[in-house]
């Protein structure tokens, strides 16, 4: 089963990025269920080192924290 990147979770998004490699991307997608060949996990990985973001910003990116938190320290 190929990846449609619109039926990912921010989880296995975030997941992704932090793989170091291809081979770990591939194993990671088995694991999720889904199967890519070398070639398409080399062209992901080269996706994200286009869009290569901190941990706080993965973090903002999949709801988790943002500026609006930091400023408000969880408070409304």
């Amino acid at each position: 089963m190929s990846i449609n990147k619109k039926e990912l979770t921010n989880e296995q998004i975030m997941k992704a990025m932090r793989c170091k490699n291809a081979d770990e991307l591939m194993k990671l997608a088995k694991a999720e269920g889904f199967d890519i060949t070398k070639d398409e996990a080399e062209a992901y990985m080269a996706e994200l080192a286009d869009h290569d973001l901190d941990e706080a910003a993965l973090q903002a990116a999949a709801g988790g924290t943002g500026p609006y938190d930091a400023q408000h320290d969880g408070k409304k």
